[in-house]
């Protein structure tokens, strides 16, 4: 009976508080005077957060966080006089929703006891075996506060041409400020310099025409700030064959400090997953353009995932809501926000949002042909574009009335008294039909206006934070912080490129091709015998076939690899996540194990087929001859790949070396000129070529095919060196390369 009792008062005392968090909901009235009461019991929110909660509605868990966390803990305190901490637990379960938390959130000391309504010890057995999942709060060190801040930054690129080079501006003394906590829009037309701006701020262009100035705390960009920035590029730049939980794994081992051990790194993944809404697709491949994978949404919040992951103090975003539709831009925009209150600075470009997404944004830069046309405020633009005389004929989206005036087309946009004048006396441009001023001259118009009448403004949106000492000192920190030592690095990335390339490696199309080859070749060369010449010569072509095709076949896939991995190369290191060398190192030697399986498999079928010398020597150096060539060849095709990063342009110089080399081995000509000849010195394939007749004739001739047989010593050599000589030349091109 006293059971009963006791679980009818937690049941009862939970619909109370449903139905008092309901009637708050629906009535204003009710709602203002419940956060009120929150504030006065937690010590008080920020504006923004209380702005959020008063405006909140019944169909978005998430904006009522703190009435429902307020509530839950006062509920907890009366209970526990009442009833027992298991039927809490249950009644709180049940009837409560699970907060939201970001990397770097880190709640007041006097807020702690009001905003937690249940600790995790609070967890019973009952409550996972009814499958109710608690969100753990997302724990780490505080974030650094970063104030970025921008002054009459402007940059040109050179363009040349046969004769002559011309300068073009691409933007035009901008400036601006942005503090943690807020969300800053970069607007415009395509154009307008918007990514070139949100580069220059993140740091990631270093070019000797940029001009003004750009600080961090009050101090110019330094290496350090690479380990706090978190830049999320309009591309969405992913392994296509990792899954969602492996892509933020290795990044958190490659990116988070060295404090963190490995299980720390691999919780701090599982932490974002959950954070991100992504636990349902974790075990899902990102996938690309022949890959099924996750969906545009989710591979962009993968993306963020990866910068948010070392808990950043500034993320700069490209357009993150390109491509989606609404309702997912509106969750990404969102999340963006919840970023921000965390104590982030957020920079984004956007370019048409919605008028849902416009409001969501706390300032606001609008440029056109790269110069400023509005800074401030998001919410207070419409009222200023109508100072000046703009504003809009009809209901309109701002996002699509404020990119129709940095175009210059003010159809629907009445008119500006100055500019009729001017238009009556025919001073300036008129398009021909609607008798308006030409988009050149209302661009013109925008920008003096926004220098004259807005320097007020301008004043008021950059004034920056207070700053101590050692915010300024943090800030500008010469060292670079790497996440993880050179052996770590490697290690992480020879496993994440196994990983990766396995599928195209053992793809059936790969396969098909080396085992059809070989099947084909034991045929032609079914058990064929060297007792006469003539079978001695036929069997001599069977080997340089093999000395051809695996010099040939793996020249042309290794040409690939730096081309097409140039953007996530370019963006990790960017990012500092690891050394070029490591990264180099792990490139190459990852494909070692899974290029000797495939020869194998061939070398199986046509050795025994073609009635090659049998026995277990004989054997074993056949397939380490060509596993050298194969190496060898990979090496120059890693050359050329990395020194012309041009899949066309590589494809034809590889093609040309190759038959070079097939020629200048003397195989078609018996005398090869002697300016020509020093080239077979330098090919794999005569090499490769006069190992595999010492391999399988040294106890039977000493010349075959005209080609003498020694010791082979020399040839071995060769190929070591052109493994490691091509290989250095493909590391000194990488180094070559401008990677941040």
């Amino acid at each position: 009976m006293e059971k009963g009792n006791t679980m009818g008062i937690s049941r009862t005392i939970s619909d109370q508080l449903v139905e008092s968090v309901a009637a708050a909901l629906k009535s204003p009235q009710s709602s203002d005077h419940s956060t009120n009461s929150a504030l006065e019991g937690s010590g008080g929110l920020s504006r923004k957060s209380s702005r959020r909660i008063t405006s909140a509605s019944p169909g978005r868990g998430g904006k009522n966080t703190h009435i429902r966390k307020t509530r839950s803990a006062q509920m907890k305190i009366d209970v526990d006089e009442l009833t027992s901490g298991a039927a809490l637990s249950r009644a709180s379960s049940a009837s409560l929703g699970l907060s939201f938390s970001f990397t770097g959130f880190n709640m007041p000391p006097d807020q702690i006891a009001d905003t937690r309504p249940f600790s995790d010890d609070d967890m019973i057995p009952e409550d996972i075996e009814a499958g109710i999942r608690t969100k753990t709060k997302f724990q780490t060190e505080p974030t650094l506060p970063i104030n970025l801040k921008f002054s009459d930054v402007t940059y040109k690129v050179v363009l040349k041409g046969m004769t002559s080079s011309v300068e073009k501006d691409i933007l035009n003394g901008i400036s601006g400020s942005v503090n943690p906590g807020e969300v800053l829009a970069l607007m415009g037309p395509s154009g307008s310099g918007k990514t070139s701006l949100l580069n220059l701020l993140g740091g990631r262009i270093s070019h000797p025409t940029i001009g003004g100035s750009i600080t961090y705390n009050e101090q110019s960009y330094s290496k350090f700030l690479k380990s706090r920035i978190g830049f999320v590029t309009q591309d969405d730049v992913l392994f296509p064959h990792l899954t969602v939980k492996e892509t933020l794994t290795y990044a958190a081992r490659l990116r988070l400090p060295k404090t963190f051990t490995k299980e720390q790194k691999e919780k701090r993944a599982l932490d974002v997953i959950y954070e991100l809404g992504l636990e349902r697709c974790q075990d899902t491949m990102i996938g690309g353009s022949f890959v099924r994978g996750v969906s545009g949404g989710e591979r962009k919040r993968v993306c963020i995932g990866n910068e948010i992951i070392i808990n950043p103090s500034i993320l700069f975003l490209d357009e993150p809501t390109s491509g989606l539709d609404s309702t997912t831009a509106l969750k990404i925009v969102q999340m963006l926000q919840d970023i921000a209150e965390a104590g982030k600075t957020v920079v984004t470009t956007i370019h048409q949002p919605s008028s849902r997404l416009f409001h969501k944004f706390d300032k606001l830069i609008l440029l056109g042909k790269g110069s400023l046309l509005y800074f401030g405020k998001a919410s207070e633009a419409m009222n200023y574009f109508q100072s000046i005389g703009c504003s809009p004929l009809i209901s309109m989206n701002p996002a699509e009335f404020l990119l129709d005036l940095a175009n210059g087309n003010i159809n629907d946009v009445s008119v500006p008294s100055e500019l009729e004048d001017k238009v009556q006396i025919g001073n300036v441009e008129v398009e021909k039909y609607n008798g308006k001023p030409s988009p050149a001259v209302v661009h013109e118009y925008l920008v003096e206006a926004y220098e004259s009448q807005a320097a007020e403004t301008k004043k008021k949106t950059t004034v920056s934070l207070p700053l101590d000492e050692a915010l300024k000192t943090k800030a500008s920190s010469p060292k670079r912080q790497w996440g993880a030592s050179w052996d770590e690095q490697f290690s992480i990335l020879f496993w994440r490129g196994i990983k990766e390339r396995r599928h195209d490696y053992f793809s059936w199309l790969r396969i098909t091709q080396v085992l059809s080859t070989a099947i084909i070749l034991g045929l032609l060369w079914w058990q064929s015998d060297v007792k006469n010449p003539k079978d001695l010569q036929d069997q001599a072509g069977l080997l340089f076939f093999i000395a051809v095709f695996w010099g040939f076949f793996p020249v042309f896939t290794a040409i690939f690899t730096f081309p097409q991995e140039r953007a996530m190369l370019n963006k990790e290191r960017a990012a500092d996540m690891y050394r070029l060398s490591a990264y180099f190192l792990a490139r190459t030697t990852s494909d070692l194990p899974l290029d000797l399986i495939l020869p194998v498999l061939f070398l199986l079928v046509v050795y025994f087929m073609a009635g090659l010398r049998l026995s277990a020597a004989p054997f074993f150096f056949t397939i380490l001859t060509v596993f050298l060539c194969i190496i060898a060849a990979q090496g120059l095709g890693l050359a050329i790949g990395a020194t012309l990063m041009d899949l066309k342009r590589a494809t034809t110089l590889a093609s040309v070396t190759v038959m070079t080399f097939m020629l200048a081995g003397g195989f078609f000509v018996q005398k090869v000129p002697i300016f020509i000849s020093w080239i077979r010195y330098m090919s794999f394939n005569y090499h490769t070529y006069k190992l595999l007749l010492k391999v399988q004739y040294e106890h039977f001739t000493p010349i075959v095919n005209g080609v003498k047989i020694d010791s082979g010593l020399t040839e071995v050599v060769a190929l070591i060196a052109m493994v490691f000589g091509y290989r250095l030349l493909a590391y000194l091109s990488l180094r070559r390369m401008k990677l941040q």
